[in-house]
């Protein structure tokens, strides 16, 4: 089972928090607290894990002066 390719982050459509901190450069723990915030529009949902929407937190990042 180790010929099995790991797909690129930037072409992932949801990211862990973990993989959303190594691909903006954010640290791991403000990417937790936006996740948490009631509105947060890139967050997603499976069970209880929260995972984020690449193309909505890139959309939301391009936008934001200060995080």
């Amino acid at each position: 089972m180790d010929n099995i390719l790991a797909v690129p982050i930037y072409l992932k459509m949801t990211l862990t928090a973990r993989e959303a901190a190594e691909y903006s450069n954010i640290g791991i723990n403000k990417i937790d607290s936006m996740l948490r915030s009631p509105n947060c529009p890139f967050v997603l949902f499976v069970g209880t894990k929260k995972l984020v929407k690449r193309r909505e937190f890139e959309e939301y990042i391009s936008q934001k002066l200060v995080i």
